[in-house]
């Protein structure tokens, strides 16, 4: 009976996975040889046992063909049978009762169930079938099953009210104790789902977690050698994680360095004194090629008993992290474009470097740079050739500065230059030249031969400040004024550019105050035709007469009316002006006014044109705007429709100061211009002997006879520039020959007193540029020496007071010191003062090299 239960429960348990049975039939699920071998011999001895007829032989061959039939040709089950019941069950059912059946028929032999033996059989079935219920806790049903099979031929043969009882109590008992036990089984089922859905989705996830590369795990025994390692780190090492087993965690991981934060140092810590530890930052040992950087975490692991087994963590790559970081780090404290320290980390190392330093206060050396003629490199070859073009600078400034300092740039065509320590003044100058020549050399950007300059401003620490903002302040000033000697030099700072500067700020505030107050005042300056003398326009400037200081130079005013955006407002008001004074003089007599690049570039120009026109009532064609070249450095389409839009209005064009800016002659061919004005600059000294001005404004002369303009030559002074000026062919002329600037009252008057006719007064002949000056010298004739003073002098004469009635074409020798005479002849004398010629030219530099003590 034994060995038949023992069968019955090989059977139909061999699936089942519960603990208890793995603990106390450990060779149920392995031996199924064995357990085929048992089946035979139950099957031999209980055909040799007399049963009921051939009925309990059959029964016992059935139930072994449908529970072996359900275990061979039915799928593995799966685990949870309370939740999915399988068709297995249809097959298990009947074979379990039957072969319940056939063990009571073996068991139930004739004359067992008078006597009462049916109940002492039927108490070793019931403990096998509750022994059932209890192995097979998801198998109720086949207990039961079984259990009934049992029972049933003691109650058929004896159908007493006991056994019916006893069957009918027995099978509510276990139903009860069935149902209990299922729905407990089914909520431990349920849970142990929910269980596995997670432990199943936690797998998962930490698979996709390890694939995406984003972190990994390891584990260690407790010696601190590896059991477990992601195979996406072993990747990385370019090794097998089967190669990285048994080998100590801290042979993937440089080993202790001060530059590399001492995370080895930090993980051997927490390893030997097993602690938890998150986040340590380690540098991997094992890549060749780049630095990797990685983020370990980790905690250690013990058993119920307390027994330390090893560490269990995981692990992030920091590496991209870390170059970011540094690129971050390295955008913040350098250009993006020439790769020179930024703003911010020059304005740190100059505090730095006059930060005080036990006691003593820093010596430093602060450079400011601007570029010369870089926008209309910008403008004309477009921003990526501005921004090679800057690359360009940047690399010439590093090769000449070198280990000496810090190069920056400060922001567009600004740079800085901190020489920290202190420097010789004469070093410094030194080293200011060579920036400028080196930035000064040609540059050859896509193609194109570009030449620019720079401007250089110096202040030093603690001399000219002793804070950053004072030292940036004072370097400003100074590389404004470099800017304004001309650029192309550099300027040191000193306290009178400080006040240069506040005076400057006092005229722009004072500027503001005479344009609200109609300070400012326009003077007319004739324009004649060189052939008839006749006066055919006048020239609209603009003239400031400040109630303290007097009469201001435009050249002082304007430049600040330009950088403060007043400059449109003024430009305005003249434009305003002079069309309301226009319109009282004749008919065929013309004003031209300057127009600014601001107001040129102003949408609403041709408007405010025509607005000035209506309101004056003046005709369009009496009206000459004068442009000058520097409107063509933004050379665009926004260029072209201004110039069409100004020739629709019917107003006259004239292109200012030719020759002195960029005078690029492409577009004189689509410009509308009616007239080109000569600058100054080639009128003045033109009829000098060995001048090459002459053959400048033939040129231009014949250049704008050949696209149909007119010429004015600006600046005639004397009789023989006036004389030149006619030969060369010019149409108009002005200046001082032929009359200054005047009032538009003084213009009424003399138009009422001579009309428009015009006649020249001024010197006969140009001379050279005098210099004022007071210096004693000596003057040698015919053994005699006479003590005189110079007022003023030129390369080629002077004017000397001290000698009375000097007769004209005396001879005598100038000294100016010791050893350098000047042979000279007396060409006038009145009273004590007399104008000389000297023999030849003389080097003025070489006047400003005597010593004033040698010179009296």
């Amino acid at each position: 009976m034994t060995l038949m239960v023992a069968l019955g429960l090989a059977e139909s348990g061999t699936e089942v996975s519960a603990s208890w049975i793995s603990g106390a039939f450990p060779y149920i699920a392995r031996l199924w040889p064995l357990m085929l071998l048992a089946k035979l011999c139950v099957m031999l001895l209980m055909g040799l046992t007399p049963l009921s007829g051939g009925w309990g032989f059959g029964t016992v061959l059935a139930a072994m063909v449908l529970i072996d039939t359900a275990l061979v040709l039915v799928p593995r089950e799966s685990r949870f049978r309370a939740l999915r019941p399988h068709h297995q069950n249809w097959l298990m059912l009947p074979g379990m009762f039957l072969s319940g059946l056939s063990f009571s028929l073996w068991l139930g032999q004739p004359g067992q169930i008078a006597d009462g033996s049916l109940f002492l059989a039927a108490v070793p079935e019931l403990a096998v079938a509750l022994l059932a219920v209890c192995i097979f806790g998801d198998r109720r049903l086949l207990g039961i099953s079984y259990f009934l099979g049992a029972l049933l031929v003691s109650v058929v043969r004896s159908a007493g009210v006991v056994q019916v009882a006893m069957l009918v109590s027995c099978t509510l008992i276990m139903l009860i104790a069935t149902l209990r036990q299922a729905t407990v089984d089914r909520a431990a089922a349920i849970e142990r789902h929910r269980q596995d859905l997670r432990a199943q989705r936690s797998d998962r996830l930490l698979l996709e977690h390890e694939r995406t590369g984003r972190g990994w795990f390891w584990e260690t025994d407790r010696t601190g050698c590896l059991t477990y390692i992601s195979e996406t780190l072993a990747r990385t090492l370019d090794v097998t994680a089967d190669a990285l087993i048994g080998r100590a965690i801290t042979d993937i991981v440089r080993s202790g360095d001060r530059k590399q934060g001492d995370g080895e140092r930090t993980l051997g810590f927490h390893l030997s004194a097993r602690t938890g530890f998150s986040d340590i930052p380690v540098c991997a040992a094992m890549v060749k090629d780049e630095e990797r950087w990685w983020s370990i975490s980790g905690q250690p692991v013990f058993n119920e008993y307390g027994q330390f087994h090893g560490f269990r963590g995981s692990g992030t790559d920091l590496t991209e992290m870390r170059r970011s970081q540094a690129e971050v780090t390295r955008l913040a404290q350098f250009d993006s474009l020439t790769g020179l320290a930024n703003r911010i980390q020059m304005l740190r190392s100059l505090e730095q470097a006059v930060a005080e330093r036990h006691g003593k206060q820093g010596e430093c050396t602060l450079m400011m740079l601007d570029l010369d003629r870089f926008k209309s490199v910008n403008d004309t070859l477009g921003h990526p050739a501005g921004d090679a073009l800057l690359r360009q600078v940047s690399q010439r400034l590093q090769r000449v500065v070198g280990e000496k300092g810090l190069v920056g740039r400060q922001g567009g065509d600004e740079f800085k230059i901190l020489l920290p320590g202190g420097h010789d003044r004469t070093a410094i100058a030194h080293l200011a030249q060579a920036i400028i020549s080196a930035v000064s050399e040609p540059y050859m950007i896509e193609g194109t031969a570009v030449v620019i300059g720079v401007s250089v401003g110096i202040s030093a620490c603690p001399q000219d400040g002793v804070t950053a903002d004072a030292l940036i302040r004072n370097a400003d000033l100074a590389l404004y004024a470099a800017k304004g000697d001309g650029r192309g030099v550099h300027r040191f700072y000193s306290s009178e550019m400080h006040a240069d500067a506040e005076d400057r700020r006092q005229l722009e505030e004072d500027l503001r105050r005479a344009l609200v107050e109609d300070g400012l005042h326009v003077v007319y300056q004739p324009v004649v035709s060189s052939i008839t003398e006749r006066i055919t326009g006048y020239e609209a400037l603009l003239r400031w007469t400040h109630p303290v200081r007097g009469a201001i130079s435009p050249t002082l005013f304007v430049p600040i009316a330009e950088d403060t955006g007043l400059i449109g407002q003024i430009g305005d008001w003249v434009l305003r002006t002079a069309c309301r004074d226009a319109a009282q003089w004749p008919d065929g007599v013309r004003v031209a006014v300057n127009v600014s690049p601001t107001q040129f570039a102003n949408p609403a120009f041709p408007a405010t044109v025509v607005s000035a026109l209506a309101g004056a009532q003046l005709a369009p064609g009496r009206l000459e705007l004068e442009i000058t070249e520097s409107v063509f450095l933004t050379d665009d389409d926004g260029t072209d429709s201004m110039f069409a839009r100004l020739k629709t209005i019917g107003v006259r064009l004239a292109l200012d100061d030719f020759g002195t800016g960029y005078s690029s002659l492409g577009y004189l061919k689509k410009a509308p211009f009616d007239k080109i004005k000569i600058d100054q600059s080639f009128v003045r000294g033109a009829a000098m002997k060995g001048s090459r001005n002459s053959a400048i404004i033939k040129a231009i002369v014949s250049l704008a006879e050949a696209l149909g303009m007119d010429t004015t030559a600006e600046g005639a002074e004397t009789q023989d520039e006036l004389d030149l000026i006619r030969q060369l062919g010019c149409s108009h002329i002005q200046g001082y020959i032929y009359g200054r600037p005047m009032i538009a009252a003084d213009v009424l008057a003399a138009q009422k007193l001579v009309g428009t006719a015009a006649s020249p007064a001024g010197f006969k002949s140009s001379r050279p540029e005098r210099k004022t000056m007071l210096r004693t010298v000596a003057i040698h004739h015919d053994g005699h020496i006479y003590s005189g003073r110079i007022r003023n002098i030129s390369s080629t004469g002077a004017l000397i007071e001290g000698l009375w009635n000097v007769p004209a074409d005396t001879r005598f020798a100038v000294e100016f010191g010791e050893g350098q005479f000047v042979n000279a002849t007396a060409r006038w004398c009145r009273e004590d003062r007399m104008g000389v010629e000297f023999t030849e030219e003389i080097d003025m530099a070489l006047l400003r090299s005597i010593p004033r003590a040698l010179a009296g």
